[in-house]
Formats: C-alpha cells, sequence, structure tokens
C-alpha cells in the first residue's frame, strides 16, 4: 500500500506535469481511497473500464484520457453523472495524465509505441516547437508501405488506414500518437517518408498525397495503448502494487 499524495507527488515529479498546459486537469481528477494498493489502468476511464475496476475490487484508476476536458458541458448529468456516481460510490481515485504522457521519454506514449514497432527514434517530430509531442526515426529496415501497413495490423490487432502508393518503400517516418493528423505538415518539413498516428481528417488527405507523405492512421485507442500500460507496470515494481492493465476495446 502507499498514500495517495506520495503516489500522486511521485508522478507528478517523474512525468514533469508543472510543464505543460494542457486541456485537462493532469493528476487526481476524483479523490477515493487515501491508502492505494490495487490500480487499473487504461487509455480512458470509460464507463467500462470504472466497471472493470469496481468488479476487480480496485481502489484506483489510471488512465490517459480522463475527464473535465475545455470546452465540455460542465454539467454534471448523463454519462458523467453515471460515472462520477460509480466511482464515487466504491471510493475509488480517478487518476489521468494526458500530454504528460504523450511525451515522458521512457513511459510516454510515443516512446512506446516506437518500443512495439521497433522503430528508431532520430530526434522529435519538431525541432521549432518543443511543445509538439512526437518523434521522428526509421524503420527496423526499409519496407513498402504495404508490407509496414501489415506490421501495423499485426502489432497493434488494427488495420491502418494508409494513403500513398502501396508499392513505394518507406526509410524514415514520424509519429504523434492519438489525434494528431494536425501534425502532418511538421513530418513534411522535416522531410520524412511517411506519418504515423491515430486518426484521420479530410485535409490531411490532400496534405498527404500532394506532398507525397504516405500516411498511417491507425487508430487513437490502438496507438495510445502502451504508455499508461507501461506505467502503471513500473508502479507496480517500484512501490509493490497490484496493477491491472485493461484493454477496453476500440475500434477508432
Amino acid at each position: 500500500m502507499i498514500e495517495r499524495r506520495t503516489l500522486l507527488k511521485h508522478l507528478d515529479t517523474i512525468l514533469q506535469t508543472a510543464k505543460f498546459r494542457d486541456y485537462c486537469p493532469n493528476g487526481l481528477q476524483v479523490e477515493g481511497h487515501e491508502h492505494i494498493g490495487h490500480i487499473v489502468t487504461g487509455v480512458t476511464a470509460s464507463q467500462a473500464l470504472v466497471d472493470a475496476a469496481i468488479e476487480r475490487g480496485a481502489d484506483t484508476i489510471l488512465v490517459h484520457h480522463g475527464y473535465f476536458w475545455k470546452g465540455e458541458d460542465e454539467r454534471v448529468t448523463g454519462i458523467k453523472r453515471e460515472r462520477l456516481k460509480a466511482l464515487l460510490a466504491n471510493d475509488i481515485n480517478l487518476i489521468a495524465y494526458h500530454l504528460p504522457l504523450d511525451s515522458h521519454p521512457v513511459y510516454g506514449n510515443n516512446v512506446q509505441l516506437a518500443d512495439v514497432l521497433n522503430l528508431q527514434i532520430d530526434g522529435p517530430l519538431s525541432e521549432e516547437d518543443s511543445t509538439m509531442p512526437g518523434l521522428i526515426g526509421r524503420l527496423p529496415h526499409p519496407m513498402t508501405a504495404r508490407e509496414f501497413s501489415e506490421l501495423l495490423g499485426e502489432a497493434l490487432q488494427r488495420q491502418p488506414l494508409h494513403i500513398g502508393e502501396e508499392t513505394d518503400v518507406i526509410e524514415t517516418i514520424g509519429w504523434c500518437t492519438g489525434a494528431a493528423q494536425g501534425y502532418l505538415q511538421a513530418a513534411v518539413n522535416a522531410g520524412v517518408d511517411a506519418f504515423l498516428t491515430g486518426e484521420i481528417n479530410e485535409p490531411a488527405v490532400h496534405l498527404a498525397r500532394e506532398t507525397g507523405t504516405h500516411f498511417f492512421s491507425a487508430g487513437h485507442h490502438a496507438t495510445e495503448r502502451y504508455g499508461v500500460k507501461a506505467l502503471g507496470e513500473y508502479l507496480q515494481q517500484e512501490f509493490d502494487l497490484l496493477v491491472e492493465f485493461i484493454d477496453v476495446d476500440n475500434p477508432v
């Protein structure tokens, strides 16, 4: 067991949360048990993940996507009410880290995705904007776009959407997990062969085609499984806690 405040202080320190201007509060979002011994980790604090934590008797949920996003309806109604009701009734802590978990050099989503795909990391996605998460690097070896699509499908259990010629050979790549389609221009500026993220939008298709940059949309959820999972595994070893990663299926 560990005191909640001790765990939060440790997480805030290693994830350097004070450096980030985020779209949601990082750290403790819903207060539960003062002493923590059983953590459920997951990508998003959906009702399904909350229910799974309750079923397993967990006292804490640690996620990448929590609650209280800027611009959302502030009223506690609908699904927000049901989620909060379940957490409060079962005295479960909800802890969430968004941008700090994207950018961490060890437990971050982007570093962890590189490890899953065996990508070599050469540097940041943008040299000009230090606040932009994402990395550039190289594939394990040059391969065709079709071969890389197959690698993504096998590794992430989700077939990606690819914009570009399947027979083109790819060697260099930029990537940023989640909804980072807006960072495609940074990858173009970096001169890489391809860009990988979770989601895609209509303008990104044209930008990819007109610049000859391959675009791979591999799923917001699928690309962001690995940071929170790695962070939970670290906490389990560091503090001798019971930590379970639960992958609630999400096709997006």
